[in-house]
């Protein structure tokens, strides 16, 4: 059997090198591309549909991705030992490389498509995320479906300031900064990632080294279709005609009506709604009932444009928003904190018709979120989980699982967060941020992270600083003119041609998710875009410190009590005690959770004690701190009596750790019996005398502590002296 595999090496700027394969896997997809770099494997391929199904209203574009055990030599855990359901960073890889490729299929291409990417083999000094939207481009240039790539991602660090393409995972812990960047040759087309408060400047110099990158992997990409017959001739594809006199009979009866609405400034969705609905159910109206079987659906489409088309226009022209704001003008903001008295933090964050109910919850080590899968294994002390019930939105509709959209709206949220939550010993506690968005018109992500900060504020987390969100949105005319929008609505992001989510503090940016539907933003409109952010994001961090100026000192009375130290590992044994019996009868006497990890690379163990009444923690703590202690000779102990012997008494000086008190040490004078003078439970001051080298037994004594008597002759010649 031949085979012949078409190769294309890509020779990046940093000297590495990236190779692309088609001809030798999966065959019988439209497109298929293996890209490696160093060993990391994924198979990229793409199917798509000769003709769209009837009545098709919207470009049905799926993309997968999964990661395979094998890839890393593991086996999957479980007990179908097989890969299950995505796990969250391989949706949040798809919706990555579905925002970069999605807007360049043709308009009105109706035909279903889905590109599935397969990691094969991991290389873990190469993330495999940094390669998804690569494959995906290169599969469907050397395809026959019509696409306007080539399209690439890469990912950019930067350590010590200087830039980094593509990093390691190893890279990534140490960057201040981690982007991904979507782009054609020409044009950037998405961005997404997290900063550790850069400013505006830093995170636009970051694009342009990354969109310089994205150059030469395109070119790699065009090469590669070069070389393969089948992608010369693409799939032929018409879009459905217009009908011109139709459209120009629905803009006539629909146009003005919506351009008027706009004009006005009406600050109510649900009013815009029904103005906008009326406009075309009038024009509907005055059709024969032989006219709406025949026009109706296409009537329909048509007003969609034509009303979009004259919101933007009268947005343009009157310099005034769908709800009457100004460009730049940010909704009206109210909060409220400790709104909820059962957790531990919770908080309101209202903008306009878009709102947040966030909840604080405060877990020791063992509600530490873990993530077990190929590329990635890690553990997380902080997280935020965000919910878009269909009430929020005046509907109803049926609860199906987390959607991949709560899933990136939620890590977006959680990025931006997360580097001002203090990671050192002020903060013992795993945090679960809950955002629940109970209204939305627009940015209910940015509402998330703003409701965030003040429920983190309110459950007493010291943030290194309060971080706000804003979502910016544009429009763009042909002729020149724009608008760069502050805090978009729903519509406006879904009219408009740019959505741009920002977060930060006042010193700088701290994650950041863009997405261009224009070809040609320039550097220029984009610092706009950004300085323009920057005052909304300042502005919001006002109304939020008006509401809660700091974090509260101290967490809430029902809130667990957290305390952690460490322990020299040789004691973890004692302290958990045979089948964990020792410290199951101490979290159970106590009412505290106690967690023991020992410390890579280091002799130490690190506790953690955590429980909501304040003396079992310091019981619990004294504790295993005595138990993990040495006796030293010459120091004195608080003991308690655990047995009554012949010749004398068993003494436990410090958890788990007893002496011999032997009768002749109890008193200076004799003691006949020990009963006379002990009994079991009695606590007693004792000094430690000595510790055997051999058996490490240990030597109690009482006497050693009060001062000799003086002998009889001595007493009574003191007796004399006294009495002189």
């Amino acid at each position: 059997m031949n085979i012949n595999p078409i190769t294309q090496v890509i020779n990046m700027p940093d000297g590495s090198s990236i190779t692309l394969e088609t001809g030798k896997l999966a065959k019988q997809a439209d497109g298929s591309v293996v890209v490696r770099q160093g060993d990391t494997m994924l198979l990229a391929t793409v199917v798509a549909a000769k003709e769209a199904k009837e009545g098709q209203g919207f470009f049905p574009l799926s993309v997968e991705y999964r990661e395979k055990f094998p890839a890393a030599g593991r086996m999957p855990g479980g007990y179908l030992k097989r890969e299950a359901r995505p796990a969250d960073y391989e949706i949040l890889t798809c919706r990555l490389v579905d925002r970069a490729i999605r807007p360049l299929f043709p308009d009105g291409y109706m035909c279903e498509t889905q590109v599935i990417l397969n990691l094969l083999s991991h290389d873990e000094n190469v993330s495999p995320d940094s390669l998804a939207c690569l494959g995906a481009a290169a599969a469907l240039a050397v395809s026959d479906i019509p696409f306007a790539g080539p399209v690439s991602e890469v990912k950019i660090g930067r350590i010590d300031g200087q830039m980094i393409i593509n990093p390691s995972s190893a890279q990534t812990e140490q960057s201040d900064l981690d982007m991904i960047i979507a782009a054609s040759a020409d044009n950037v087309m998405m961005v997404e990632g997290e900063m550790l408060e850069i400013s505006e400047l830093e995170m636009i110099e970051a694009i342009n080294f990354a969109h310089e990158a994205i150059k030469v992997q395109c070119a790699g990409i065009q090469a590669l279709a070069d070389q393969v017959e089948k992608s010369k001739v693409k799939r032929p594809f018409e879009p459905e005609a217009i009908d011109e006199a139709l459209y120009a009979e629905v803009k006539a009866a629909t146009y003005d009506k919506i351009y008027q609405m706009t004009s006005a400034g009406i600050n109510d969705k649900h009013k815009r709604k029904e103005i906008t609905q009326e406009a075309i159910d009038s024009y509907l109206e005055s059709l024969s009932e032989e006219e709406l079987a025949e026009k109706g659906a296409k009537a329909k489409s048509y007003f969609s444009k034509i009303s979009k088309d004259a919101v933007r226009v009268a947005m343009l022209d009157c310099q005034k928003r769908l709800d009457g704001r100004a460009h730049n003008e940010i909704r009206q903001i109210w909060g409220e904190v400790d709104y909820l008295p059962s957790t531990h933090g919770s908080a309101i964050f209202t903008r306009g018709e878009t709102q947040a109910l966030a909840s604080v919850t405060l877990g020791t080590k063992l509600d530490e979120q873990t993530t077990d899968g190929v590329s990635i294994q890690k553990k997380e002390k902080f997280y935020l989980h965000y919910n878009f019930p269909p009430f929020c939105t005046g509907e109803a509709k049926p609860i199906r699982g987390v959607s991949r959209r709560e899933i990136g709206h939620g890590n977006l949220a959680q990025r931006a967060l997360k580097n001002m939550v203090p990671s050192d010993d002020s903060n013992p506690y795993t945090i679960r941020v809950v955002s629940d968005v109970l209204e939305s018109n627009g940015s209910s992500s940015m509402a998330t992270v703003c409701a965030g900060t003040m429920s983190l504020m309110d459950a007493g987390i010291q943030l290194k600083a309060p971080v706000s969100g804003i979502a910016m949105g544009m429009i763009a005319e042909s002729d020149g003119r724009y608008m760069i929008l502050s805090d978009i609505l729903g519509d406006e992001d879904h009219l408009g041609d740019m959505d741009f989510k920002v977060t930060g503090t006042r010193n700088g940016i701290t994650a950041c998710q863009m997405d261009i539907k224009v070809e040609g933003l320039s550097s220029e409109t984009l610092a706009e875009a950004l300085e323009q952010a920057k005052q909304g994001r300042l502005h919001i961090l006002d109304k939020i410190e008006e509401v809660i100026a700091a974090p509260n000192a101290d967490v809430k009375e029902h809130a667990p009590r957290m305390e952690q130290f460490t322990i020299a590992t040789e004691f973890m044994g004692a302290v958990i005690g045979p089948g964990g019996k020792v410290i199951q009868e101490l979290q159970k006497d106590t009412e505290t959770t106690i967690t023991l990890t020992e410390i890579p690379g280091t002799e130490t163990a690190h506790v953690q004690v955590a429980g909501i009444i304040k003396e079992g923690v310091d019981k619990a703590i004294a504790t295993i701190k005595g138990i993990a202690s040495k006796p030293e000779k010459g120091e004195v102990y608080e003991g308690k009596v655990k047995a009554i012997l012949a010749f004398g008494a068993i003494v436990e000086i410090l958890p788990g750790k007893e002496g011999l008190l032997h009768i002749s040490e109890i008193d200076h004078k004799r003691i006949e019996d020990v009963n006379d003078v002990l009994k079991v439970d009695d606590v007693i001051k004792v000094k430690l005398l000595d510790v055997d080298p051999k058996n490490g037994k240990l030597k109690l004594s009482i006497k050693a502590l009060t001062p000799r008597p003086p002998r009889p002759e001595k007493k009574a010649e003191a007796n004399e002296q006294q009495a002189n």
